[in-house]
Formats: C-alpha cells, sequence, structure tokens
C-alpha cells in the first residue's frame, strides 16, 4: 500500500526534527541563559550537525529510522533550499549569478588541472580521482553518485570518494563562515561567494551560510551563497558528459546516462519561489499586507527549521569509522582539491573586488 510505503519515512523525519528542537533549546540554554546574550552567537546548524554525529557514531541507528533521514537529507534538505527563495529581492538573482559564474568556471578548470597532475604524481586509480574532482568542483556527492555509473567506478571507489568529500565538506563548513567573515571583512556578498563555490555539498554549502546568518545576522550570505551554489549545480549537465567523454576516449564503458536524469531540478523550485516573492511583492504587499510579509515570514523560518532538520540527519548518517578504511593518498587528493578551490576562489573574489575598484 503506497500509504505503508510513506509510514515508514516518518520516524526518520521525527527523529531529525527532535534534533533540531534540541538543538535550538541547547543554542538558547548556552547563549542565552549562560552567555547572557539577547541572541545566541551559536549557530543551531552547528550545534545540529554536531550532535547528530555524536550520537550517530556512538548508537547504531535502527532500521526504521534510516529511511526517514535519507528523505530528510535528500527531499526536505531540497524544501528548506527552494523555500529560501522568499529571500530573494527582484532582480538579485541574476545580479548574484552574472558575478558567481565566471567564478564557478575558474574553480572548476583549476581544481581539474590540480587533481589531473595529481593522479600522476600519487598514483591513485583515475576512477576515484575523477570522482573526488566532480565533487569537489561542482556538487559533492550527487556528482559523484551520477558520474559513477558512466565511467564504470567500483563502489569501494564510490565510498572512498563520497568519504572524502564528506570529510572535506564538514571541515570546510564548520571552518569557512567564520575564516569568510575575517578575511572578507563580513562583506556579506564576498562571503556568501567565497561560501558557494569553496565548499562541496549543497546542503554543506547551505548549511554554512545559514551557520554565517545565525552568527552575523547577515541573510543576504546566505542568499549570495545559495544562488551561487545552484548555479554550480546546473554545471553537471555539462560536466558528466565531458567526463564521459574524458575517460571513455581510453577506456570501454558503459554510456548511457542521461540530462534529465542529472539535472537538479529542485532549482527551478527555488527560481519559482523567487518569481513568487516578486509577484507577492508587486500585487499582495499593499493591498493584504501584513498577510503577505507573515507568509513570507513563515516561509522564511520554515526554510531554517527544513535545513537544521537535514543536518542534523546528515551528522546522524556520518559514519567517521568508514573514514579509517581509506589510505593516505586519496585524502591528500581530496585536501588539495579543497584547499585549491578555496584559495582559487579567494584569488578570483579578489581580482572581482580590485576590477570594481
Amino acid at each position: 500500500m503506497p500509504f505503508k510505503k510513506y509510514l515508514v519515512i516518518v520516524p526518520g523525519i521525527i527523529l531529525a526534527f527532535v534534533l533540531y528542537t534540541l538543538s535550538q533549546g541547547f543554542n538558547n540554554i548556552i547563549g542565552i541563559e549562560l552567555l547572557g546574550y539577547e541572541k545566541s552567537p551559536i549557530s543551531t546548524a552547528m550545534i545540529a550537525i554536531l550532535i547528530g554525529m555524536f550520537f550517530g557514531n556512538i548508537f547504531q541507528m535502527r532500521k526504521n529510522f534510516i529511511e526517514g533521514l535519507n528523505f530528510t537529507q535528500n527531499y526536505i534538505l531540497k524544501l528548506g533550499i527552494i523555500c529560501l527563495g522568499i529571500q530573494l529581492k527582484p532582480f538579485e538573482f541574476l545580479e548574484f549569478g552574472s558575478v558567481a559564474i565566471p567564478l564557478i568556471i575558474v574553480c572548476i578548470i583549476s581544481v581539474l588541472v590540480v587533481i589531473k597532475l595529481l593522479i600522476k604524481k600519487l598514483k591513485i586509480p583515475t576512477r576515484m580521482a575523477y570522482l573526488i574532482s566532480i565533487g569537489s568542483t561542482v556538487c559533492g556527492t550527487t556528482a559523484i553518485m551520477a558520474t559513477a555509473p558512466i565511467i564504470g567506478a567500483k563502489k569501494n571507489e564510490v565510498s572512498y570518494a563520497v568519504a572524502n568529500i564528506t570529510l572535506f565538506g564538514i571541515l570546510s563548513m564548520l571552518i569557512y563562515p567564520y575564516f569568510a567573515n575575517y578575511y572578507f571583512d563580513a562583506e556579506p556578498i564576498f562571503v556568501g561567494l567565497f561560501l558557494g563555490t569553496s565548499i562541496h555539498e549543497t546542503s554543506q554549502v547551505a548549511a554554512a551560510g545559514l551557520i554565517y546568518d545565525q552568527q552575523f545576522n547577515s541573510p543576504e550570505t546566505l542568499n549570495v551563497a545559495t544562488v551561487t551554489k545552484l548555479i554550480r549545480n546546473t554545471f553537471l549537465v555539462i560536466m558528466i558528459p565531458l567526463f564521459a567523454f574524458l575517460y571513455n576516449r581510453n577506456n570501454i564503458v558503459k554510456k548511457d546516462y542521461s540530462i534529465f536524469a542529472i539535472f537538479p531540478y529542485f532549482v527551478l523550485g527555488f527560481v519559482a519561489m523567487i518569481i513568487l516573492r516578486n509577484i507577492g511583492d508587486q500585487f499582495f504587499l499593499n493591498t493584504y499586507n501584513n498577510l503577505w510579509l507573515e507568509t513570507v515570514d513563515t516561509i522564511k523560518s520554515s526554510s531554517k527549521i527544513f535545513l537544521t532538520m537535514a543536518m542534523a540527519a546528515i551528522g546522524l548518517s556520518t559514519n567517521l569509522k568508514d573514514l579509517k578504511s581509506m589510505g593516505y593518498k586519496p585524502f591528500l587528493v581530496g585536501f588539495i582539491g579543497m584547499a585549491t578551490v578555496g584559495l582559487v576562489s579567494i584569488l578570483s573574489i579578489e581580482f572581482y573586488i580590485n576590477f570594481l575598484n
């Protein structure tokens, strides 16, 4: 029965929501009650990730939770990102996108060149290097899973690449918001561009932007980071056929892939929410001012709840023991890939700043 099928995901979703609530409670106790701030200086999203990782690595997750946690990571996360579109004002998407696209292209090319050189030096399997490189440059695990069958990657190579991207993505997600705030003097557009181009996963970018917003009260940074990452995700449509061509020049591998299957459709939902906000501001703001503003605030609040639930689910699903089985070479490639995309992002943004001046 379809109804029973949907019931399976309920326990995991409830668990993610409970961890969100617990994280919010911890945040209020530590930031407001103990430290005495009017608004907690600690990010709820960060607490949710850390609590999730703590419980996920101490306790064995029961099967009846796993499907709901996977659903939360995939679909509730995307719903949260779609809802973020309500925050964007008219033409901001186009404004941010015109700056982000050249930056994304430079970062992708740089990482691909560096990892191509590393393959020869470190002699790691070519397929794993391809997986790590596309995960680092485009959209993390999604890009890896979409590329794996096209180049005939083995299960252990996929697992290593995913673990690699997860590890360095989490590190950058937790560190970069504070580094970027210091380096770019809290300039929201530049911080958002950096977070959107230098962090691997869509969920990690959303978490980093949310951490920054909650820590430094900058919703614009969250908007810029999200727009940049969603534009970066659409490069899957270009990169996967390119990787298939490059790899299959010298290898005979199954080549059945579809542009429609790999396109991140939730990007369209994000754009639709931007359009809804702009139409609402034009037609409802004067006539139904309070109702429309309350609706916008509700969607904004919901987006942060959904994203924090997804962060908790990701934390619960991050098994640190899996990382022990990897050799040091794939980690080294992953670290250099993370460092390269971060450094190129900084240099490109600096060039853009100097160009403006």
